[in-house]
């Protein structure tokens, strides 16, 4: 059973079918969610990269699924379990 549950913001929704084309991406983000789901920022692997963003981003979480697939995201822990999916794309697109 999930603990968390995922939410989608429209700009995510708008960002992810920029990426649909590509089989092996939507792989590896079907994976992603389904660690977020399950355990949040804390089940991800280190390779990911995870961690909390600075700036205007501030308390936002960001991870690698590819070198520069990024996903972007707020995690609520308590007393709601919710993750708000944020954004997906390269540094540039996310950033720039």
């Amino acid at each position: 059973m999930a603990k968390y549950k995922l939410l989608s913001s429209t700009q995510y929704k708008k960002d992810l079918k920029k990426v649909l084309n590509n089989p092996r991406s939507m792989m590896l983000i079907s994976k992603t969610l389904k660690i977020l789901e399950q355990d949040g920022v804390n089940g991800l692997p280190t390779s990911m990269l995870p961690h909390q963003l600075k700036g205007r981003y501030l308390d936002n979480w960001e991870c690698h699924i590819r070198p520069d697939l990024l996903l972007m995201w707020f995690q609520y822990d308590e007393p709601t379990k919710t993750i708000k999916l944020l954004r997906i794309g390269s540094h540039s697109e996310l950033f720039d």
